[in-house]
C-alpha cells in the first residue's frame, strides 16, 4: 500500500519539475497582488483640555465709565487679575496627516479681580477699593497645522475664532476715607473671542493623542454697574481687552484609526 508520505513527496516532484520545465520555456511567474486595507472614511476625533491661565489685566485695561449725573476726577490706579484654571472638550475632524480642525467649549474658573482708584473732593483725597470674580464660557472653532512627526513627537500651530459669556460677580466697591459703599449687578454679556496656537503632540497610538500647548487667548471685555449703598447716580466699570497666557494639556480620541494602504505590485 502506498504511504500517505510517498504521495506527499511524489506531488512535491510533480510540482518542482513543472516549475522548472515554465521556466525553461521562459514564462513569466503570475504577479503577487497585494489588496489594500480597508481605508477609514472617518477623521473624526474627541478631544479634552485642562489647563491654567495666567490673565493679563493692566491698569488702562479698566475703565472708569462716569455717569453723566455726576462730575469727578475719579481715576483707577491700579487693577489685577489672578490666574484662573479651566476645563474644555470638542469635536473635531482630521482632513488629512498635516490639516485638522475642530469646535472647542470651554469653562474658565471664578477668578479674582481687583482695583484701587482715587479722587479728589473739598480739598481732600478719598479712594475706592473694588473686588470682585470674573467666569467666562469660551466657544471656539480652530483649525490647526500639523508639521510633521519625528520620534512620535508632532509640532503643530493654530487659531480659533469665537465668542465668550463673561459674567462679573459679587463686584463690591468699599471707600477709602469715606463711609460710601457699593454692590454690582452681577452682569453677563457675550463678546468675540479668538486665539492663537503653538504645540506638541505625542502619538500614543493610532487613536490617542496628547497635546501640550501654549495659547493666547482674547476673550472679549464685560461692564458692570456698581449701585451705592443708601442712593446714587450709579458709575459703570469695563474690563475691556480680556486676554490671557494658556498653558493647556490635550487629549485626543480618533474615533477610527487610520488604516495603512500597502501597494499593489505590477509586473515588471
Amino acid at each position: 500500500m502506498v504511504s500517505v508520505k510517498s504521495l506527499i513527496s511524489a506531488g512535491a516532484a510533480v510540482l518542482l519539475s513543472t516549475a522548472a520545465y515554465a521556466a525553461d520555456l521562459g514564462a513569466p511567474p503570475p504577479p503577487m497582488q497585494y489588496q489594500p486595507a480597508p481605508v477609514s472614511q472617518s477623521g473624526w476625533y474627541l478631544r479634552g483640555d485642562i489647563g491654567i491661565g495666567m490673565n493679563n489685566m493692566n491698569t488702562s485695561d479698566l475703565v472708569f465709565e462716569q455717569n453723566p449725573l455726576n462730575s469727578s476726577n475719579f481715576a483707577i490706579n491700579h487693577a489685577s487679575m489672578a490666574d484662573t484654571d479651566f476645563i474644555g472638550g470638542g469635536i473635531g475632524y482630521e482632513l488629512n496627516n498635516w490639516l485638522r480642525f475642530d469646535a472647542t467649549a470651554e469653562y474658565r474658573a471664578r477668578t479674582q479681580v481687583n482695583a484701587f482708584g482715587q479722587y479728589t473732593f473739598g480739598g481732600g483725597t478719598f479712594g475706592d477699593q473694588y473686588q470682585g470674580y470674573l467666569k467666562s464660557v469660551v466657544l471656539l472653532a480652530n483649525g490647526y497645522v500639523d508639521l510633521g512627526t519625528w520620534w512620535c513627537l508632532t509640532p503643530y500651530v493654530g487659531a480659533g475664532i469665537g465668542g465668550a459669556y463673561n459674567t462679573m460677580a459679587d463686584l463690591t466697591d468699599i471707600g477709602i476715607g469715606t463711609s460710601g459703599a457699593g454692590i454690582g449687578r452681577n452682569s453677563a454679556s457675550w463678546s468675540p473671542a479668538w486665539a492663537v496656537y503653538a504645540g506638541m503632540t505625542y502619538n500614543v497610538s493610532d487613536t490617542f493623542k496628547v497635546d501640550f500647548s501654549y495659547r493666547y487667548l482674547n476673550y472679549g471685555s464685560i461692564t458692570d454697574t456698581i449701585d451705592c449703598i443708601g442712593g446714587c447716580n450709579p458709575d459703570s466699570y469695563e474690563w475691556k481687552n480680556l486676554t490671557s497666557n494658556d498653558f493647556m494639556v490635550g487629549f485626543r480620541w480618533l474615533l477610527a484609526p487610520p488604516a495603512p494602504v500597502l501597494p499593489i505590485s505590477t509586473r515588471g
